[in-house]
């Protein structure tokens, strides 16, 4: 009687224990990324004949850890992007960028259904494929920044929420030719993301 009473109070601790949210959560979105554009303008050609870097709409998953109900970290990723290249409004070429970030966040009201959130982190793009300027020009390897975010997690049960978020991330690079510097790309994209999130 008494290894059988043990075994449903153990029984019961450890259902108890998986009951409880862990501290993971991993979220899916689609993402729209939408450039500032505010490159210099190219040395020894017109003032007006800025670089400017396509808009586009990507997947992204993102991994959150919860330090406690409040503050979290969140790792966003995605695969490489491909993006057009355009001087006064010609295109001359692509480049793909992988932007992983990192951001620590502030969780307002937690255990509410309508939980906003803000954040902020760092992000890391690394640049490859460059092809622009006929083949000749190039962007800089790496590009280190400022990640702001703020966003909202709207639970639809204890697992399940639905999830708006809207960052804007620091995505430099100078264009090289031959060796040279020849204007310097601010990416700097506002993204605006919406999806669905899982508590494990």
């Amino acid at each position: 009687m008494k290894k059988a009473i043990l075994a449903v109070v153990l029984g019961g601790v450890a259902f108890g224990a998986m009951a409880q949210e862990t501290p993971w959560q991993v979220r899916a979105r689609a993402v729209h990324i939408n450039p500032a554009d505010k490159s210099d303008p190219i040395a020894g050609v017109g003032p007006s004949d800025l670089i400017t870097v396509s808009s586009k709409t990507i997947p992204e998953v993102d991994i959150s850890y919860f330090f406690t109900p409040n503050i979290s970290a969140e790792l966003v990723l995605t695969y490489p992007q491909k993006h057009d290249v355009y001087v006064a409004g010609e295109s001359v070429g692509t480049f793909k960028h992988l932007p992983p970030t990192l951001l620590a966040q502030y969780h307002f009201t937690p255990s509410a259904q309508f939980s906003p959130y803000v954040g902020v982190g760092v992000n890391w793009t690394t640049f490859s494929n460059n092809k622009i300027l006929d083949g000749q020009g190039s962007l800089e390897h790496d590009s280190f920044g400022l990640a702001l975010q703020a966003g909202v997690d709207y639970k639809l049960d204890k697992n399940w929420s639905l999830n708006l978020d809207i960052k804007k991330v620091q995505i430099r690079s100078d264009v090289m030719i031959a060796g040279t510097k020849v204007s310097k790309v601010k990416v700097d994209p506002v993204l605006l993301g919406v999806g669905v999130g899982y508590r494990f």
